[in-house]
């Protein structure tokens, strides 16, 4: 079903990203190929190959030629670059330029972020101001581009996620490992059954797979996410050998991945602290009661679906 979800997703945002492209290609949204006029106040040496300079335009030559409420107010930095293929002016890096020049400067020049067209005409008035007729390279298919560029993105940053799970995976398996050969994990079980065990009935009396639940959902209320990981793989793990039916989840699991998603957290996670440092204490009691209300809901909706029959699978895989 997760798969059907995502797959209509990824469609959704691809005919999206189709429409507004074809919205802007129809409007001319960044005037591909209209010449831009400027008013430079040029510094240094003509002949020198790059000549700093001061860009200006008109704050209603702009609305007009693009058709926006937003305009440039004041005057940018730049440099004027003569090259081999003619001349190129190119704004400060990081300038902040309205839209569409925003848009156009990421898609023209993501690595520099300068925003730079080519000089079709530059008319001196004084040894100091000139005005230059430009033209901006051709800008389409933005939400496209900004899709794939996210999907390579965010591949980059799964791959780069679970190679940095490997060590925490592995010492905390190590730690499990000693925890169990010590006696450990029967102790938490032993513990915790008069607690868990109504949630979890599936789960045998003194099965090492209640132990593994409790140490997960500890270090999620602890708001240690890369310890909760191992742990809740663990558990899943231990889950998946008492299933009769292993193509299908069981109640326990269901119930375990609810609990997951929606568990107290006693401490703040480590991702706010670090974002929002001492003042993530006026959220705490926030936290903890939010967190709390929807822990309550997670249960109480995975016993009630539990118990319906449009989701109660037989082992045999009918329905």
């Amino acid at each position: 079903m997760l798969n059907y979800i995502w797959g209509g997703l990824i469609i959704s945002s691809l005919v999206f990203a189709l429409v507004y492209d074809t919205r802007d290609l129809v409007r001319d949204t960044y005037r591909n190929g209209a010449d831009v006029t400027l008013e430079l106040a040029v510094e240094g040496d003509a002949a020198q190959r790059r000549q700093p300079a001061r860009v200006r335009i008109s704050p209603d030559s702009y609305r007009a030629l693009y058709g926006v409420d937003a305009a440039p107010t004041g005057a940018y930095e730049g440099m004027l670059v003569r090259t081999a293929d003619g001349m190129q002016l190119r704004f400060a890096a990081d300038a902040s330029v309205p839209e569409p020049w925003a848009t156009i400067r990421d898609m023209t020049s993501p690595r520099d972020n300068d925003l730079r067209g080519t000089v079709l005409a530059l008319d001196s008035h004084t040894d100091s101001t000139a005005t230059a007729v430009i033209q901006f390279a051709d800008v389409k298919f933005v939400k496209m581009t900004a899709i794939a560029q996210a999907a390579i993105d965010m591949a980059e940053t799964a791959v780069s996620l679970a190679l940095g799970l490997i060590g925490v995976i592995a010492l905390w398996m190590g730690l499990l490992k000693i925890a169990e050969a010590a006696g450990l994990i029967h102790t938490v079980v032993r513990v915790t059954q008069p607690i868990l065990g109504p949630l979890f009935p599936e789960i045998p009396k003194g099965h090492p797979a209640l132990g593994m639940i409790v140490l997960n959902l500890t270090a999620n209320m602890l708001g240690l996410g890369n310890a909760a990981t191992p742990l809740g793989i663990k558990a899943m793990e231990e889950l998946q050998k008492l299933n009769p039916n292993p193509d299908t989840a069981t109640n326990s699991m269901v119930m375990l991945l609810a609990m997951n998603t929606a568990s107290v957290q006693l401490v703040p996670p480590v991702i706010l602290v670090a974002l929002m440092g001492l003042q993530i204490n006026q959220l705490i009691f926030a936290i903890i009661i939010v967190t709390f209300i929807s822990l309550v809901v997670a249960i109480t909706a995975a016993k009630l679906l539990s118990r319906m029959k449009r989701y109660r699978t037989q082992p045999d895989g009918e329905v």
